[in-house]
């Protein structure tokens, strides 16, 4: 791959944010849940008040990977009381690493996984955690290949259904 750029994503990348995390989100999911409840957890979050509010959060940040200034993939990252669960202050969660199938393959998560990593490393945090559902044997197995150990469940709702996150964990202590 040619030069892949991560940068700080702001206010003013709100539309190119709603529309890779539209894509990105009904790419990984649609196959697995109903049309209905698709249209209304992509109406509602990646509404443009919702993304408003994650992007001017302290605790929280987003990063695009672009190539040739096309956006390929983002990275959202929480700390402190912007974690979904946990809310650990030593602790950094991935919420969410999404590249579209295209780009799949091409290192485009590594990139902004290592982004994560390095942030995680600035701000001290001890540990990384994330919640990866637990019918996406890709993104598990990529995130045990970086060291990664499953430590607990949780249910996640999309719509009327239910779905089990996987959450795994990364101690940073000593690496």
């Amino acid at each position: 791959m040619a030069n892949i750029e991560i940068k700080k994503v702001t206010l003013n990348d709100i539309d190119q944010l709603q529309k890779i995390g539209r894509q990105t989100f009904q790419e990984t999911f649609s196959e697995a849940n109903s049309e209905e409840n698709m249209k209304n957890y992509l109406g509602e979050g990646f509404s443009k008040e919702k993304l408003t509010a994650e992007l001017n959060d302290k605790d929280s940040e987003f990063y695009f990977a672009s190539l040739d200034n096309e956006i390929i993939g983002y990275l959202k990252l929480n700390f402190g009381e912007s974690q979904t669960e946990l809310k650990d202050n030593k602790a950094l969660e991935i919420e969410r690493i999404y590249v579209p199938k295209e780009f799949h393959g091409k290192s485009v998560g590594q990139l902004l996984y290592d982004k994560a990593i390095q942030i995680a490393k600035q701000k001290n945090a001890e540990y990384v955690w994330l919640g990866v559902w637990e019918e996406n044997p890709r993104a598990i197995s990529f995130y045990k290949k970086n060291g990664f150990v499953e430590f607990d469940k949780h249910i996640f709702k999309l719509g009327n259904d239910e779905q089990t996150d996987i959450m795994m964990k990364l101690n940073l202590k000593g690496k």
